[in-house]
């Protein structure tokens, strides 16, 4: 396994649920028009996933998994993975396209 966290995207309903959960900013919404909401949620930064498991809890729809705590290494939070999910959340939970 390599990711700790990943979007089953055909089954995300870009509800946002487990954007706003994320105290990492590994997560965030990505516009699709393809999608059947217009949008989906997306890994935008695994290495920065610490493994809480929020937004797997979060997801109505069962679209994020996180590996098991006993098979991966998950990163530590920082301050910069909480300036990220801040800057995420502000951003109405979709990507930002610049680096932070």
């Amino acid at each position: 396994m390599e990711k700790g966290v990943w979007v089953i995207e055909s089954r995300c309903k870009a509800c946002t649920l487990c954007v706003e959960v994320c105290p990492s900013g590994s997560l965030a919404m990505r516009s699709d028009p393809k999608s059947t909401l217009g949008a989906f949620a997306v890994v935008i930064n695994a290495d920065s996933c610490i493994g809480c498991g929020e937004c797997e809890l979060s997801c109505p729809d069962f679209a994020i998994c996180v590996a098991d705590r006993k098979e991966f290494k998950f990163a530590k939070l920082t301050d910069a993975s909480k300036a990220a999910a801040a800057a995420i959340k502000q951003n109405g939970c979709y990507e930002i396209k610049e680096k932070l």
